[in-house]
């Protein structure tokens, strides 16, 4: 290894190569700025202070600071640390500030500035961040929220009841037939398990077409308003197709994972006057995001803030206490995130899964409240071979704990 060659440090006294490189640029913004909160893993105050200056740097113009001397692009361009508060003796609270126009109306630029380069780097972790309402007119967000989508499935008050189709291999009719039990058995929501895309066992046109003409069937015996979300996560130049191919189908609505697909289709669909479905978030892939307390997004961020912006109806993560390791606070955190203000968005629905059973349908209501879908998958297969009876004790469990409170 040969030794380390020092980085060139430039000051003003020597202008003439940054002027030549970089002239001076006039940018005429307006002005307006965004926040984005970060949790900084630091020894003191100065490490801190040093690590959030790197970040306002790295977010927008990846260079290093005396390259900008006297420059707009420096004075409006690079974030700003807005306040650094320590919160103990190793971790510091960072706000930092960044120009309306570094996102250019744009999600994926958004995120990108949030956390693009900085989400490669140890210590550091997003824990909100708060757009004027002069940013978030770029984003139409959800088009149902809570509201409409209790208005979908006719249910006014008490939390919703949704499980999922699984498992991967089945074949499309069998998927259907278990669609066509839970929807008699009362469930208001049906949603393919992640798992099931465009496999041979169980390709997406035959799957979709089955298991909603099962669903459609169901609520004409009952004449309730259950709705099918089939899975529509795939390739790029599939997801739409599949959206539309599942809206022709009699889907009630659709399920799209961000963290394989990514964030912006949501937006693109539930912005679209054509679809006009209502849009579920699956978590698969974004849980290393919020796995460490020293690193990634928070689970606010992920699992509330994130989606809602991008125009999801209901968010789905793995609740506290199973298999998964969420925690109860970071929970409560995603259910405060999903209705708090948040300008014209819409609050939408918190959707725990993984590990829920009927034995701890009291907990979750407790916990939760009215506010909820409620998902339980493995919980109803295995509560007894008959999943009519297994939906029904499902639905009159949860109408018996709202009436008493």
């Amino acid at each position: 290894m040969g030794t380390p060659v020092p980085a060139p440090k430039f000051s003003a006294a020597e202008g003439n190569f940054v002027t030549t490189m970089f002239p001076h640029t006039t940018l005429n913004l307006s002005g307006q700025r965004f926040t984005v909160t970060y949790r900084l893993v630091a020894a003191n105050e100065a490490e801190a202070a040093a690590k959030a200056t790197g970040i306002c740097l790295e977010q927008t113009v990846e260079l290093p600071e005396p390259l900008l001397v006297g420059d707009d692009i420096q004075a409006e361009v690079v974030g700003r640390l807005e306040r650094l508060t320590p919160l103990d003796d190793r971790h510091f609270e960072a706000v930092i500030s960044y120009a309306i126009e570094t996102a250019g109306a744009e999600l994926p630029q958004l995120l990108n500035v949030i956390f693009g380069n900085s989400s490669m780097q140890c210590g550091i972790q997003v824990t909100r961040f708060d757009l004027p309402d002069s940013l978030l007119t770029a984003y139409p967000g959800p088009r149902f929220g809570r509201a409409g989508l209790r208005r979908l499935v006719n249910v006014p008050e008490r939390p919703l009841l949704c499980t999922a189709l699984k498992p991967m291999g089945l074949a499309a009719p069998d998927l259907a037939r278990l669609a066509h039990q839970f929807a008699l058995g009362g469930l208001d929501l049906i949603k393919d398990d992640h798992g099931l895309a465009n496999q041979m066992f169980a390709p997406f046109e035959e799957r979709v077409s089955r298991c909603a003409e099962a669903v459609n069937a169901a609520n004409a015996h009952t004449g309730q308003h259950c709705l099918y979300l089939p899975n529509i996560t795939g390739p790029a130049d599939r997801v739409i197709e599949r959206a539309y191919l599942a809206k022709e189908a009699g889907a009630g609505g659709v399920m799209l994972a961000p963290g394989l697909a990514g964030l912006d289709f949501i937006r693109l669909l539930a912005a679209d006057d054509t679809f006009g479905l209502p849009i579920f978030c699956h978590p698969a892939l974004r849980g290393s995001f919020v796995t460490s307390d020293e690193q990634g997004l928070a689970y606010d961020v992920t699992f509330g803030q994130l989606p809602r912006l991008a125009g999801a109806d209901a968010s789905i993560y793995v609740n506290f206490g199973g298999r998964f390791g969420f925690s109860r606070a970071g929970c409560r955190h995603i259910v405060e995130t999903t209705s708090e203000p948040m300008g014209h968005l819409k609050p939408i629905f918190p959707t725990p899964g993984g590990g829920m059973t009927l034995a701890n349908l009291p907990e979750m209501v407790d916990f939760y409240g009215h506010e909820v879908i409620l998902l339980i998958a493995g919980g109803l297969y295995g509560h007894g071979p008959d999943l009519g009876d297994s939906c029904r004790r499902f639905k009159e469990t949860v109408e018996a704990l709202v009436s008493r409170k």
